[in-house]
């Protein structure tokens, strides 16, 4: 029998923090902490965990990519000061505006990459987990984090360029 009280006690509040960067509201965060905490009693009746930590960080990962997924598509910058809006929720008053948006962008960037590179971009840039963190939490080997994240950044790169290439179209198109 699992102590749940000790392992959301232990583990919780990382959790939610991890899902809260990502999603930036705190009812999305606490729903996404929920479905994840779900999600590890079905996992330990199924199979021994060995890093509780490790799982939930996964779980809360993937699970508020999802949401961040759905939540893109009903609505339907810069990669490192956008990842630092995300990492930080609370800048300073002159820079909130900017990295409010600059966080939906990647928000929204991370929402269309494949899951794995999203999950391993998330815990490195966002956690700021090691490689070996990583891959204990997904499961995979730390040389194939490494190929995940440059990945990731190569098309969370692409992105943002077209994005900036299509702003200044359409800024010479208004002249």
């Amino acid at each position: 029998m699992e102590d749940w009280v000790g392992i959301v006690a232990g583990c919780g509040d990382e959790a939610w923090r991890t899902a809260y960067r990502l999603l930036g509201d705190e009812a999305d965060a606490s729903d996404c902490l929920q479905d994840a905490f779900a999600a590890a009693v079905v996992i330990a009746r199924r199979q021994q965990v060995l890093s509780w930590r490790a799982l939930l960080r996964r779980l809360v990962t993937t699970r508020a990519l999802d949401r961040l997924r759905k939540r893109i598509r009903r609505r339907t910058g810069h990669l490192g000061q956008a990842a630092e809006a995300l990492a930080d929720p609370s800048p300073g008053p002159l820079q909130q505006v900017q990295l409010t948006e600059q966080a939906a962008k990647l928000r929204e960037a991370l929402s269309h990459l494949p899951s794995p590179q999203a999950a391993v971009f998330c815990m490195r840039m966002l956690d700021d987990l090691s490689y070996e963190q990583i891959a204990e939490a997904l499961g995979i080997s730390a040389s194939h984090v490494g190929v995940l994240l440059y990945r990731a950044r190569g098309a969370l790169r692409e992105r943002f360029a077209a994005g900036r290439d299509r702003a200044g179209k359409m800024q010479v198109h208004h002249d």
